[in-house]
């Protein structure tokens, strides 16, 4: 599939890409998910190659990857010297894969049985995928292959609009980024979702979106109604990681299974709900500390590299504005010299009539 050169193809293109992320993310696991326990227990081989592959899921998710690589497509057409680089081509379909690994996979097969495994399925949903898709900068990649008059008429008034202002804002996203965390844990919702197909959907669409709320200010590729610095980054980065530690620790600790669900199935591989609990609030605290961290760090370089560029191009400007200064006192020195030149052939001038007259006198 190919776009065509019209603009308003090109824009169809890039809402698929945008739009479709969150119908998969609508979509469940399979029935069995909500179904029995499986009688295989996880293994490497069951939930690598445990995949379901159900039309509900993989279809939405290759339509975004083919609109996603028409949308390129049409960029790169447009724009043959700056080029869409290689790491926004891929990282967003690295994030769909994520998706389909986070429910399609041997995860999602166990994520109703083992409250170790439903975790791996959140942290894909919540900080891998996200950020993939957002390293994508898929809107950035939509307004230039939009025309100018659908670009100005209509993309940039929807990205300025309020509620894009307002979901878009760093401190709504950190927020929301928060509650879905912590409320979904400590909530009827977690447990629910467990045991009824609808809620579980809709838990997942929260992570997801949650997690691309939260992630688009930190990666910073695109244009963003509320953009904030690197130190600005860090912070909002560094107040959230204890959040999510504290939240393992409280799983950690509990001294009971906190869903029924969990508890009802016994210990249906030989682990019990509260030692698979722990396991859970244990993936939490090392994965999510150490996504942060290595967020962290990434922020830090690229400040670092932000700084270096800064003074680099001062120094160039410094460098520049020297050379004129220098350029400047040659041809003022120039100036000077052409002058006094000048000035003694005029005098020279002057001085040989006199001699020749004097001469001639005597």
């Amino acid at each position: 599939m190919r776009l065509p050169r019209c603009p308003q193809s090109a824009v169809r293109a890039a809402f698929l890409a945008l739009g479709s992320t969150a119908v998969a993310a609508l979509a469940a696991g399979p029935a069995a998910a909500h179904g029995t326990v499986p009688a295989e227990p996880p293994s490497i081989n069951t939930l690598l190659f445990g995949w379901n592959f159900e039309p509900v899921i993989v279809l939405p998710l290759l339509i975004v990857a083919a609109g996603w690589w028409d949308l390129l497509l049409a960029v790169n057409r447009a724009h043959p010297d700056h080029r869409v680089p290689a790491l926004r081509r891929w990282s967003f379909l690295a994030g769909l894969a994520a998706i389909a690994v986070a429910l399609q996979s041997g995860i999602e097969r166990y994520d109703t049985t083992l409250f170790s495994v439903h975790m791996v399925q959140h942290l894909i949903l919540m900080l891998g995928a996200p950020t993939l898709l957002v390293l994508g900068a898929p809107v950035t990649q939509v307004l230039r292959a939009a025309s100018p008059g659908i670009r100005n008429r209509w993309l940039l008034p929807i990205l300025h609009s309020r509620a894009v202002r307002g979901l878009a804002h760093p401190a709504v996203a950190w927020i929301a980024f928060s509650a879905v965390l912590w409320g979904t844990h400590f909530s009827l919702l977690f447990d629910r979702s467990l045991e009824d197909r609808a809620v579980h959907d809709l838990e997942h669409l929260l992570y997801l979106g949650s997690g691309l709320l939260f992630w688009w200010p930190v990666v910073g590729l695109d244009p963003a109604p509320h953009r904030i610095g690197h130190p600005g980054r860090i912070l909002y980065l560094f107040l959230q990681m204890p959040l999510n530690s504290f939240l393992a620790m409280a799983i950690l600790f509990a001294g009971a299974p906190l869903y029924p669900h969990y508890a009802s199935l016994g210990s249906p591989y030989g682990i019990d709900a509260l030692a698979d609990q722990r396991l859970a609030a244990g993936l939490m605290w090392f994965v999510g500390d150490v996504v942060f961290l290595a967020s962290l760090l990434l922020v830090l370089a690229g400040w670092m590299r932000s700084e270096k560029r800064g003074a680099a191009a001062a120094d160039r400007r410094d460098d520049a504005a020297r050379a004129g200064i220098r350029e400047r006192e040659v041809a003022l020195r120039k100036r000077r010299g052409d002058a006094g030149a000048a000035k003694r052939r005029a005098d020279a001038g002057a001085a040989q009539p006199g001699t020749g007259d004097s001469s001639s006198s005597r």
